[in-house]
């Protein structure tokens, strides 16, 4: 039994050609296949929200429950950018855009075909 408890504890987690490793499968974290981040599903309505919280009092718009993967939400974000000509990033599966860019972003949202609704003040 011990030496079961030993196997699973023994193995590459860092590298310092290529950093942290899973410890299932022994990959780098960026090739690692074994588990596949999957963001859970909201109850499918797009949310807008603005926030100036912690953030000196520059208010940015927030993009929840996109029901996208991480590379294909950074390219929304890219788009939504563009088309607001601000700055902006996605953080855990949310877009920020600096602004208060509710109103330019409603209808944009809504083009993709997903229900978009205004949260917060």
């Amino acid at each position: 039994m011990a030496n079961e408890f030993s196997k699973k504890l023994s193995g590459l987690v860092y590298s310092t050609d290529s950093g942290r490793h899973c410890p299932e499968c022994n990959q780098p974290i960026k090739e690692c296949s074994c588990k596949d981040p999957v963001r859970p599903q909201g109850d499918g309505i797009v949310r807008l929200s603005r926030e100036t919280k912690g953030r000196k009092g520059v208010g940015v718009t927030l993009i929840t429950g996109v029901p996208l993967n991480d590379d294909e939400l950074k390219e929304l974000c890219k788009q939504l950018k563009k088309k607001c000509g601000a700055g902006g990033s996605v953080k855990d599966g949310v877009i920020e855009i600096q602004g208060d860019k509710r109103d330019l972003l409603l209808p944009e949202l809504e083009k993709k075909g997903w229900k978009v609704k205004k949260s917060g003040g």
